[in-house]
């Protein structure tokens, strides 16, 4: 990471100085108001809230009905893409040194000569190697959400969540009538104990569970089944003479199925367990069945071996579901095309699925990824109102991928053990969360020049591999210098040509962004705003770093940054080759001779991969998506010095009313 750009100081450097007036939120009181109020501090809400925080310009307030923070989550897995994703939080080196990793699985069933006892049948890696450079690890999600809420503190906006605040209700104005609030066209009220206050906002997220009443505001009913099998889930500690208790393990047997899951500090342990079989006479629903019965379940499924329970960390019952909204947004069919929404909803809120297959916290938190990048666009006035229409439109369909996954997932479970070992295996990337794959798009481009750069899919996650800094020798991924920040990333992996030459390929590019009227770069210089706030050029060379002249490479990858005009040494990398295996542009089939350019969404994902000399091309991509803009610039100062600054709006094309 990299600070003292504005001079030098001492502290945490993750603490940055609060934005002037930012120094600590007020009360919420009737009429207040804000561009973005996030209703729930599960992770969809607080990974977008984390996101929103960085922004001083932008006011975000987050309300959740609790009196205080959870104090113990009932999702626990983060997927390898999770903790990529997280990477850009700076969250990652402390979630692996306290999470439990899922390295390995194990499989067991019924012993061919004893269907009374089980025995292990199969022990596999949990993760395919090379899909990255994680593994899927097992945290408290209280324990994830703490860490969120010390990102949003430590911002230059210290956002901290209203607690004891419940959401009852919005209206969104008629753009038309007299007494329509252009800047501020939502109504929201929310209750305390104290009574019930309307506030004032721009935009309202959702992301408040299943039961979501901003889901209601809306009108959009949740579509989909339940099935009869009741599964229990247990948090435990306890003593077993089963030998892969610290694995992950699927466990069938005559008298049901079991999954354990090992949990973070070394003696915690989860455990699913389908209860159908369980004798509920006398009780009112499964829903009532005991700790104890779980348990008495959970040991005739592992006999011969046995578990003794000493103290329940949480429990829960709950049926198998699979249940989606049809939009993730207040627009409806009867819409006109020109509307732009403005009530939004991640997560549980638009889509709930069982736990098993651990992706519901995951796909949660990249709606809401996916959600922040887009808001804050908007609301600092780089892109234009109708990019958050491609927020339903992406994340409805990846939601239904996820559905369809779900029910397969469980159907297998439930009926064919071997059959569920052969499908663990071929949805390894769904599991991980790497099969995500956007549809061609304003923000998604074509795959015309896929070959220049076969390993970077297009729509795909931007798939990190080892390199060397240039400057200071550092081996380090290329994906980890990506931030939460909102900026679009351009990777130039460069031409086989001299890194000092002026006319190779990697140097007419860099030229063109700084010299070219037509180039993204120049329109944003030209407009007042500040370009390198909104790309981040990063360049990869082919020679070994100790090869590359530094001071002879394009001035755009040696930028001045910060009050005092310091150079930016962190944009120029090499291929790590200190083993075989590990030069990115073998791993990821780059093209030597011509090299590529690979363009990187705000939220990880390649939006393109053009020629290196494909000007025209790249100008015009950019020139769907973003406009001049007029925003502060905060190169001058650390951005979180500057005053409030909100994007004037425009007009609402039309109003919905609730």
């Amino acid at each position: 990471m990299q600070y003292h750009q504005n001079g030098f100081s001492v502290g945490d450097p993750d603490l940055m100085p609060a934005a002037p007036g930012r120094e600590q939120a007020g009360p919420l009181r009737d009429g207040s108001t804000m561009d973005v109020l996030v209703v729930g501090t599960g992770p969809a809400g607080l990974i977008l809230a984390a996101q929103l925080s960085q922004f001083p310009e932008i006011t975000t307030r987050v309300v959740e009905k609790r009196d205080g923070p959870l104090q113990f989550g009932q999702a626990d897995g983060l997927s390898c893409r999770s903790m990529e994703m997280l990477e850009a939080f700076g969250l990652s080196e402390i979630l692996l040194r306290e999470s439990y990793w899922t390295s390995e699985t194990s499989f067991w069933r019924p012993d061919p000569a004893d269907a009374d006892r089980i025995v292990r049948t199969d022990r596999v890696p949990d993760t395919e190697p090379g899909l990255s450079e994680y593994h899927e690890v097992i945290v408290n999600q209280a324990r994830l959400l703490d860490l969120l809420m010390q990102v949003m503190v430590k911002s230059p906006t210290r956002l901290t969540p209203d607690y004891g605040t419940e959401f009852v209700g919005l209206e969104v104005d008629d753009p038309h009538a007299a007494d329509a609030d252009e800047s501020y066209p939502v109504r929201a009220v929310l209750r305390r104990a104290d009574g019930a206050i309307t506030v004032r906002t721009k935009y309202v997220v959702g992301s408040d569970g299943a039961h979501s009443a901003v889901r209601s505001a809306i009108c959009a009913p949740m579509h989909g089944d339940r099935t009869n099998t009741p599964w229990g889930v247990m948090d435990v500690l306890a003593i077993t003479d089963f030998p892969d208790i610290r694995l992950k393990s699927f466990i069938s047997s005559p008298h049901g199925n079991i999954l354990v899951i090992p949990r973070e500090g070394g003696h915690l342990v989860r455990i699913y367990i389908e209860l159908d079989q369980v004798d509920i006479t006398g009780l009112a629903s499964p829903r009532d069945i005991t700790r104890e019965q779980m348990v008495e379940t959970v040991n005739k499924v592992l006999a011969p071996y046995r578990i003794d329970v000493k103290e329940f960390a949480w429990t829960s019952i709950y049926e198998v579901g699979q249940r989606l909204t049809e939009r993730f947004d207040d627009l409806t069919p009867e819409s006109p095309a020109e509307a732009v929404p403005h009530v939004f909803i991640t997560g549980d809120a638009c889509h709930t699925h069982s736990a098993k297959a651990g992706q519901g916290m995951n796909v949660s938190m990249q709606d809401g990824f996916n959600l922040a990048w887009k808001l804050g666009a908007v609301l600092r006035g780089q892109c234009d109102e109708s990019l958050l229409r491609t927020y339903s439109t992406e994340r409805q369909q990846i939601a239904q991928d996820l559905i369809d996954f779900d029910r397969e997932w469980n159907r297998v479970l439930d009926s064919d053990p071997v059959r569920f070992q052969t499908l663990f295996a071929e949805q390894g990337r769904f599991t991980a969360g790497v099969a995500t794959h956007y549809r061609p798009s304003r923000l998604t481009g074509g795959a015309d020049h896929q070959h220049l750069a076969a390993g970077f899919v297009v729509g795909e996650r931007f798939h990190s591999a080892p390199v060397i800094r240039v400057a200071d020798a550092r081996p380090m991924h290329l994906g980890h210098v990506a931030r939460a920040d909102g900026a679009w990333r351009l990777y130039l992996f460069a031409d086989a040509a001299d890194p000092s030459a002026a006319d190779s390929r990697a140097a007419a590019l860099c030229d063109h962004l700084t010299e070219s009227p037509a180039s993204p770069w120049r329109r944003y210089a030209e407009s007042g705003g500040d370009p390198a706030e909104v790309f981040d050029v990063r360049a990869v060379y082919q020679q070994d770093h100790r090869d590359i002249d530094f001071g002879q490479t394009p001035a755009l990858l040696r930028p001045t940054c910060g009050a005092l005009g310091l150079t930016d040494y962190e944009k120029i990398f090499a291929p790590d080759l200190r083993s075989p295996g590990t030069d990115v542009f073998d791993m990821r089939s780059v093209n030597r001779q011509s090299g590529a350019l690979v363009v990187v969404r705000p939220d990880q994902y390649v939006g393109a991969v053009l020629p290196l000399d494909a000007f025209g091309e790249l100008d015009a991509y950019f020139a769907d998506i973003l406009r001049p803009t007029t925003v502060p610039s905060r190169t001058g100062a650390n951005r979180a010095t500057h005053s409030d600054h909100r994007t004037p709006r425009a007009p609402l094309a039309s109003a919905r009313n609730y």
